[in-house]
């Protein structure tokens, strides 16, 4: 294991800096924001990292007490990587980095690799209260837990008990929230984003159908 370099600046930005700034830590935050991943699960939706690079990254983040590797019970029998409540508290640095890149995001270009649920982070800044949302794109389903103090803030696949609420969008709609050129009741309003459920997250969205 590499030793840690260092700032050696006495400021905490360039402490956190220390842990985070390495070139994609915080995007294997973004991945295990999902709760635990495999090594072949990140390496498959992190395109362009080499196993060197990852597998050196993630050794950092155990060192430093971010993640955590263990093995699950059988019959799946295999190591997975998850955070820690330290490594959690990424969750509104990754967002507030997310608002500020904004405007950087422009439209998808030809080279660009793109995964379902990386438009989860965007969709968690555009919901307030608490619950659990259900999100289904052309390019796959993931779901949301919304307002969620602890555990994991978003998952692949369908949601894992009825959720409060199911949004069915297209992959341009989530783009235009992803750059902040629309919010989410607009989109709503608009018709870009079908929303169903018995929840108050629900019920909220669908108040947007009716304001003028």
């Amino acid at each position: 294991m590499s030793p840690r370099r260092s700032y050696d600046q006495y400021c905490s930005a360039a402490r956190a800096l220390d842990l985070v700034g390495d070139r994609w830590t915080l995007l294997i935050v973004r991945e295990l924001l999902a709760g635990p991943r495999r090594y072949t699960d990140l390496h498959a939706d992190l395109p362009g990292v080499s196993t060197d690079v990852l597998a050196s990254r993630l050794k950092d983040m155990e060192r430093d007490g971010l993640a955590t590797r263990r093995r699950l019970p059988p019959p799946a029998a295999a190591y997975v990587y998850e955070l820690t409540a330290r490594g959690r508290e990424l969750l509104p640095v990754i967002q507030a980095l997310g608002a500020w890149g904004e405007p950087e995001l422009g439209e998808r270009r030809p080279t660009d690799a793109v995964r379902a649920h990386w438009f989860a982070l965007p969709l968690l800044r555009s919901l307030e209260g608490e619950g659990l949302v259900e999100v289904r794109l052309e390019e796959g389903d993931f779901h949301l837990y919304v307002g969620a103090p602890t555990g994991p803030a978003y998952g692949d696949g369908p949601a894992p008990e009825e959720p409060d609420a199911r949004l069915v969008l297209d992959a341009a709609t989530c783009g235009e929230l992803a750059r902040g050129e629309s919010s989410l009741r607009d989109a709503v309003r608009r018709g870009r984003v079908e929303v169903t459920g018995e929840g108050t997250i629900a019920k909220v969205l669908r108040e947007a159908l009716t304001e003028v």
